[in-house]
């Protein structure tokens, strides 16, 4: 999540201090991604710093400094609008990663924990379903959360069916490892093998 890019966003609408910008943020966002307000003012310091937004104003009695654009600043956000999230670099998943690393070691029961993980995912799935039959269909930017994080639920659910479906397929890890290629370990194994079947 760019912070940067998301105050930068905000003061659009007009200048603002540190307080009231990560009250509108999470007011936009419903609440799903919490900023510490240090935060936003080491951000707002740092993007004075590099001439993307100035005060705008003397403080005022509470020794509040409100903020906005610069020229600069306002170049940088339209781009930003401009242009797509990059994908460059692929996020740490850690269900992703936990998965991966309990294929490969002996021991781990892999189905339940891909059992407990879509439980936990389902709950979370119908909790948020609530929250979206709830909305009075008045707030359209919370809304479009809500349905960004139900639909990454139903994506984790799917894949988690798709995990449990391979293992059902490769058997117990002990087969599956002696099944592997001399030279290879495991984990190569069934990357490569997820590579090619998709």
């Amino acid at each position: 999540m760019s912070i940067k890019h998301s105050l930068l966003a905000l003061l659009q609408d007009g200048p603002g201090y540190g307080a009231q910008l990560r009250q509108e943020f999470e007011q936009r966002t419903g609440g799903t991604w919490p900023l510490n307000v240090g935060q936003v003012y080491t951000t707002l310091g740092r993007l004075e710093r590099d001439g993307l937004v100035e005060s705008a104003g003397a403080a005022d009695e509470e020794g509040r400094i409100a903020y906005q654009l610069t020229d600069a600043g306002r170049t940088e956000v339209e781009q930003w609008w401009a242009v797509p999230v990059a994908r460059e670099q692929t996020p740490r998943n850690e269900l992703a990663i936990k998965l991966a690393l309990a294929v490969t070691l002996p021991g781990v029961d892999v189905q339940r924990i891909v059992q407990t993980q879509r439980t936990a995912t389902m709950t979370h799935l119908r909790d948020l379903t609530r929250l979206k039959r709830r909305a009075d269909g008045e707030d359209l930017a919370w809304e479009l959360v809500l349905e960004s994080l139900v639909f990454a639920d139903e994506a984790e659910v799917r894949w988690l069916d798709h995990v449990e479906a391979r293992i059902s397929r490769l058997g117990p890890p002990e087969a599956k490892a002696s099944r592997t290629a001399p030279g290879a370990t495991a984990g190569n194994a069934g990357v490569r093998e997820g590579a090619t079947n998709g």
